[in-house]
């Protein structure tokens, strides 16, 4: 079997991120408006809860499954026998999970109808294959699975979605867009798996291997859907979780413009541990923290200049909080993009995601305490400011640990430049919305004068990065006029 092109999967991955990024533009001001905040926050509270149950019956499979397929897919018939034992596991923890969820329909008081559509999103897990594909790094099935599912689900939301109590509809077509489309993911398998003998399967030597990565997903949950719960429980106002769920999906939009190129190297850097090779891993670690970096910090400057138009614009009237909650949660793009650039590149490819656990533990154990305290007091605000303090913890813990096979000075040299870019980027989007009436002629400016100046200031500050990028583009255009 040929090499997969690390270049094409960055290319369909990149054109999956563009419609991810597309289709929350479309249809974040359409749902915002319909439901206002408060049914968008029995979504995410609901959303957040059915969360954990599919986190449970997915059992670190998807990290470890991953893996596992990329160090062995140059044998079929190991991979098609770890294909096997890793589905059947997670076949089995879904029925678990389901049996305590329908306890959690029955017995709920408020939100047990959309806890009964939700289901489609616990069963999901079980047919959910994408790890497998992963491995083989084959990311056109992915990308073409999501990108069908994403489109007939804005579709559906415009063709019967129309007022606020189709809130529980909205929420069904969600959970069975998704169903369907891991269901679909299984018809191209028989390309790749060979005939096994069911009598070889074992599966309890998976149990502790996926423990471990099961055990930092619970830890991250605690941050990124935890919080979501104890504004529920805490404040018990639905709108505090609308204006924080609208501010993390506009900083999550942001985020899949800095993170695909790590999604892509992944399964790539697996294979090369699996290789021994080295140097060639510290140079595309060294690459894909430069690229993230160059990325991550203007939009973190630019997220900040324009949230106060972007959000009333964006969302609608009734969301001003959110603006400020953008402004707590914009310096994740840079923190969350190392620590995931060190656990996806380094940790998890070199199996030492037990070893990267205490970080992530320790990040959880962080946001819980300042959760606690933090949400009584501020409400949203304080699961905002939880969620920066968890996630510096871990990346901080990260840097500490792979300093020795990571050159962690490259970072300030990657970054200095940059920064300083991004303050006068920030300065001159200031300057353009005090001067310009419209939001939306304001936003379309603010960005493109935001991204001329951010990209001039690195080419006269010579940004070697951004200059070989450059040249290469240029090298391949002469090439092809010649």
């Amino acid at each position: 079997m040929s090499q997969p092109s690390v270049k094409k999967n960055y290319i369909y991955n990149t054109l999956y991120e563009v419609l991810a990024i597309i289709a929350p533009l479309i249809t974040a001001p359409y749902v915002s408006r319909i439901f206002e905040a408060d049914g968008v926050g029995i979504y995410s509270y609901t959303n957040a809860i059915s969360w954990y149950f599919t986190m449970f019956a997915a059992l670190g499979v998807r990290s470890y499954g991953q893996r596992e397929i990329a160090q062995h897919r140059d044998d079929r018939k190991t991979a098609s026998k770890l294909f096997w034992e890793l589905e059947i596991m997670c076949l089995s923890t879904t029925l678990l999970c389901l049996v305590v969820w329908i306890g959690l329909i029955i017995f709920s008081k408020n939100y047990s109808a959309y806890y009964a559509v939700l289901s489609m999103t616990i069963i999901a897990t079980a047919f959910d294959i994408s790890w497998f594909w992963g491995g083989y790094e084959q990311y056109r099935f992915i990308v073409i699975r999501n990108s069908l599912v994403k489109i007939i689900g804005i579709v559906l939301l415009f063709v019967f979605v129309h007022k606020k109590s189709d809130l529980l509809l909205y929420v069904a077509m969600i959970a069975a867009t998704g169903l369907l489309g891991n269901i679909s993911m299984w018809t191209y398998l028989p390309k790749y798996l060979e005939k096994i003998e069911w009598k070889s399967l074992s599966l309890k030597r998976h149990y502790k291997e996926t423990l471990v990565y099961f055990i930092p997903t619970v830890a991250t949950s605690i941050y990124t859907v935890l919080d979501k719960a104890m504004i529920g429980w805490i404040t018990h106002d639905d709108y505090e979780n609308g204006y924080y769920e609208q501010a993390t999906k506009t900083v999550n939009i942001c985020k899949t413009m800095v993170f695909s190129i790590i999604t892509v190297m992944s399964s790539r850097m697996s294979f090369l541990f699996a290789k021994q090779a080295h140097d060639e891993i510290k140079k595309r670690m060294e690459d894909t923290v430069n690229y993230v970096l160059l990325i991550a910090i203007p939009i973190v400057f630019g997220l900040v200049g324009v949230a106060d138009r972007f959000v009333p614009l964006f969302f609608g009237d009734g969301y001003e909080k959110t603006i400020y909650i953008i402004y707590i949660m914009a310096p994740l793009l840079v923190i969350i993009g190392l620590s995931n650039c060190l656990g996806s590149l380094y940790f998890t490819p070199s199996g030492q995601r037990a070893r990267s656990n205490k970080a992530i533990v320790t990040g959880a154990v962080v946001n819980l305490v300042l959760n606690v305290g933090l949400i009584y007091y501020l409400q949203s605000f304080g699961a905002a400011i939880a969620s920066v303090f968890a996630e510096l913890t871990i990346t901080v813990m990260y840097l500490y640990m792979a300093r020795d096979y990571f050159d962690l000075r490259c970072i300030i040299h990657f970054s200095w430049r940059r920064i300083i870019a991004g303050v006068v980027m920030l300065v001159a989007v200031y300057m353009i919305s005090e001067m310009i009436e419209s939001a939306l002629v304001c936003i379309i400016i603010q960005i493109a004068v935001g991204t001329v100046i951010y990209g001039c200031l690195l080419l006269v500050m010579r940004d070697r990065f951004l200059l070989a990028q450059l040249g290469k583009v240029f090298c391949k255009l002469k090439c092809k006029r010649n």
